[in-house]
């Protein structure tokens, strides 16, 4: 096992046209739930210069405004009308509305464990969960920096403090690590750019995000930025246009930024835009629960746990553990002690952690608000897959 790397990990701002396409995605998945908890929803999004696209399937009995929707999630981002109008833009859809009967209208709160067995998962899917003792959030460092770096740029733009950033920013972090603990910050990359009609030269810039956002970015952290950290701003020189202006965006092209920041496995599969009863979207969830009580609970210093589902069954076919070879105890006991501590079933998955009834909690906006404040680790509430109420079981 190599001990000593350099590692990568990169964010987007909520501006960002992949991302923004996860915030559409996610807040029509919100408004479904918000007004029918049993409603099946799967939908995607493209946006590019003037367009936004919009497909998507349910089951259900809400009734749902989506080109309204999409026009005001784009719009709260805060383009100026020259990048992007969204009042004016186009908003195309493509709409399946399936049989009620495609609905899982059933309260698994009041279910008994035989009938939570009967629950079973409607696609194939490996999931992954990870966790590590790099950050308090047991999260890896450098997709920890490169997601605090996204926010400050965020903050950086609405206090004010650097008002003619666009919404669209670009983050990434290099991190040299000594026997696999971050060691020291290699290099940062910021790629932001101002919004149409902001002249802003380059000396500027470097200077206001070096104050307004790398430095209170780390502030708090240990390890910072020293004399031989390469901090780029733009290194291919200034973006003249920015957001859908200058690329489209699409559901689910920020797999990686969502989850671990590749430093730990990851699927395919896209988080966003799917309702609860997708297994591809909660496994996930469910999974790093897993890893993240086994590390809080002191049974490794790295946990990461796969978990693969068939279609037809309830349980998944398969859980495998691995601490990378720093678990205090084997990885099978780890196992048997997650088997008996966590119900990994769809119906009991949803049950744990009130997935259908989380956008009421928080009117409308939960699922909508994961994309650009975090699917893990710290986000902007505590993520019920977040909590580490099951580390003294585990030990």
């Amino acid at each position: 096992m190599k001990k000593t790397f350099l590692f990568t990990s990169e964010s987007v701002t909520e501006g960002h046209p992949d991302r923004l396409c996860d915030t559409v995605s996610d807040a029509i998945v919100d408004r479904f739930l918000q007004q029918d908890p049993y409603s099946h929803i799967v939908t995607e999004c493209a946006l590019s210069k003037g367009i936004v696209f919009v497909a998507a399937r349910f089951a259900s009995k809400a009734t749902v405004d989506i080109p309204e929707i999409a026009r005001q999630v784009v719009g709260a981002v805060g383009y100026r009308k020259e990048d992007f109008n969204a009042a004016e833009c186009t908003v195309v859809t493509s709409l399946i509305a399936q049989s009620l009967d495609q609905r899982y209208e059933w309260d698994e709160r009041e279910l008994t464990d035989r009938e939570l067995d009967r629950i079973t998962v409607r696609n194939q899917t490996t999931q992954f969960g990870f966790a590590c003792n790099q950050t308090a959030e047991l999260m890896p460092f450098p997709i920890t920096m490169a997601n605090r770096l996204a926010r400050q740029l965020t903050l950086a733009r609405e206090n004010k403090t650097v008002a003619y950033l666009s919404p669209d920013c670009t983050t990434q972090v290099g991190v040299e690590f000594e026997n696999r603990k971050p060691n020291r910050i290699h290099s940062i990359t910021l790629i932001a750019g101002p919004q149409a009609g902001s002249h802003v030269d380059a000396v500027q810039l470097r200077s206001d995000l070096l104050a307004h956002v790398v430095d209170p970015a780390f502030a708090d952290q240990t390890i910072r930025p020293d004399d031989r950290t390469d901090i780029f701003i733009n290194p291919r020189g200034a973006f003249p246009k920015s957001g859908p202006a200058a690329h489209s965006g699409m559901t689910g092209r920020k797999t990686a930024s969502d989850t671990y920041g590749g430093y730990a496995r990851h699927s395919g599969s896209a988080l966003s835009g799917k309702g609860p009863c997708r297994i591809d979207r909660v496994g996930a969830y469910v999974a790093r629960y897993a890893a993240k009580n086994v590390v809080a609970a002191g049974l490794a210093e790295e946990c990461e746990l796969q978990l693969s589902y068939t279609i037809g069954q309830a349980r998944p076919v398969s859980i495998q553990v691995s601490t990378f070879g720093t678990g205090q105890i084997d990885e099978n006991t780890i196992k048997r002690r997650l088997e008996d501590c966590v119900d990994f079933r769809l119906g009991a998955i949803i049950r744990k952690f009130e997935l259908r009834y989380l956008p009421s909690k928080y009117k409308g906006a939960f699922y909508q608000m994961l994309p650009a404040h975090g699917h893990l680790g710290t986000s902007f509430t505590e993520l019920p897959w977040e909590r580490t109420d099951l580390s003294a079981q585990l030990r």
